[in-house]
């Protein structure tokens, strides 16, 4: 597809960003240094793939948060539809606001995907661990595409020790 970013693997740097949280505050790659981010793409809040996505998240951050990871959801929605989303899902969890898709391109988690056997244009469900460097420069420890919101947060747990 024309205009699709490269899909990044691991030691690719990440695309700076900074966007809106569900509370209208800018949140950016920066404000991480010396952490390790995990920022994962879903398609659209309040939808029940989504929703078990970010409440298995939720579930997970303070044993994520003590071994070093911050946890950034990110989706086209607007604000105040992350702030429903917050609110009526108990997350703790902070959601990204990327009405523009400019972040999402950049980080190749938007194009053709399948859905129920046909080829649409759309975010596609991934997942990235970021190493912050003290200067605020992001080092991709693991890219995963297309993966299922079910059991995802489990597994990654597992894949990084946690």
């Amino acid at each position: 597809m024309a205009g699709m970013a490269a899909r990044l693997t691991q030691g690719s740097t990440a695309p700076a960003f900074t966007l809106p949280d569900q509370h209208g505050n800018d949140v950016s790659l920066a404000d991480h240094k010396g952490r390790a981010v995990i920022l994962y793409f879903y398609p659209a809040a309040m939808t029940p793939g989504c929703t078990t996505e970010a409440v298995d998240f939720s579930a997970a951050l303070d044993e994520l948060a003590a071994a070093g990871y911050t946890v950034l959801g990110c989706s086209p929605d607007p604000v105040d539809k992350l702030a429903r989303f917050t609110s009526q899902s108990d997350l703790s969890v902070t959601l990204l606001s990327d009405p523009s898709l400019e972040v999402h391109h950049a980080y190749a988690a938007f194009g053709t995907k399948k859905l129920y056997g046909k080829e649409i244009e759309g975010v596609i469900r991934s997942t990235f661990v970021i190493d912050v460097d003290d200067d605020g420069r992001g080092t991709v420890r693991v890219a995963q595409y297309n993966v299922r919101a079910t059991g995802h947060v489990a597994k990654l747990r597992r894949e990084l020790g946690v």
